[in-house]
């Protein structure tokens, strides 16, 4: 459904992103991750077409970026960009007829989704008059109003609160059952291991990590640790943990590649007082977190 092939885009001497490349599967959500200023919202803009690449190809279906019907593409920005003094019903059948919908469409639509996030009886409210949490829920209203076959959402859950979180998620997943694409962009590393299938994770502009999100966690749960003590561990001596943290006696961290993962119990087991040791699969944040720090 999207597919970029060594994608670079330069500001000035800044290079913003650098050969990136991965695919978007149709009927799939597709976690776009990295730390901020990683190139992920400038991968987005070309994707949309709104900046073009210096070098490299993007493809939307069997057509190319700018190319795709507007009533297929939806994009939910970051920022916001409603307008405050118009009647939510009319931003909403607004925006639906620019994506080609006509009157009588982009105003059952309208109602559609209204209901959906349960806001049927605010239609007639100025956006200024909504909540944070609300004005997120038009955002995504006004992106998904055509129910589009790939939609982009760049931080969707900001503002939300945990009952919207579950509808949106929801709907995400029917989307995607329904054979849409979706491609996510968030800091929730939560909310990406509940979606997302596949992710990519983006760092100064290049791609760092990129695949099955089951495949990812389990190779890189091979050198993850966590060690229980009996009593405080006192002073970790260097080498032996690639980097670890430890909260209420419970040490979690990686091993070197060149420590085995029996060495590594051994020593442990020789210098501490210890209750237990496993291997443990790491969340997305563990991963995430060892990728982008240095």
């Amino acid at each position: 459904m999207l597919k970029l092939e060594k994608v670079t885009k330069h500001f000035e001497k800044v290079c913003a992103v650098q050969d990136v490349s991965f695919q978007v599967e149709r009927g799939s959500v597709y976690g776009l991750l990295g730390p901020n200023g990683a190139g992920k919202t400038t991968t987005i803009r070309m994707i949309m077409n709104i900046i073009r690449p210096d070098s490299g190809t993007i493809r939307i279906g069997n057509g190319k970026t700018g190319a795709v019907n507007s009533r297929n593409l939806g994009y939910l920005p970051e920022e916001r960009g409603l307008y405050q003094k118009r009647k939510i019903r009319e931003v909403i059948q607004f925006f639906g007829q620019l994506k080609g919908l006509s009157p009588k469409e982009a105003a059952e639509h309208c109602d559609t989704w209204l209901d959906r996030f349960g806001m049927g009886d605010q239609a007639d409210r100025k956006i200024s008059e909504l909540s944070k949490g609300n004005q997120q829920k038009i955002q995504f209203i006004v992106a998904s109003v055509s129910f589009p076959d790939l939609l982009i959402l760049d931080e969707p859950f900001t503002g939300l609160d945990p009952v919207n979180q579950i509808i949106l998620k929801d709907i995400i997943r029917e989307f995607r059952d329904e054979g849409k694409t979706i491609v996510l962009s968030t800091h929730q590393m939560d909310q990406v291991e509940q979606l997302c299938d596949h992710i990519c994770l983006i760092n100064k502009g290049r791609v760092v990590l990129e695949g099955a999100l089951a495949a990812i966690k389990e190779e890189h749960g091979d050198q993850q640790i966590e060690v229980r003590f009996r009593s405080g561990p006192g002073k970790i001596p260097p080498g032996l943990f690639e980097s670890y943290h430890i909260q209420n006696k419970i040490l979690r961290g990686y091993l070197p590649e060149s420590l085995p993962f029996k060495e590594a119990v051994r020593r442990l087991t020789d210098a501490y007082d210890i209750d237990g040791i496993a291997r443990y699969t790491p969340s997305l944040e563990d991963i995430f977190i060892k990728l982008v720090e240095v």
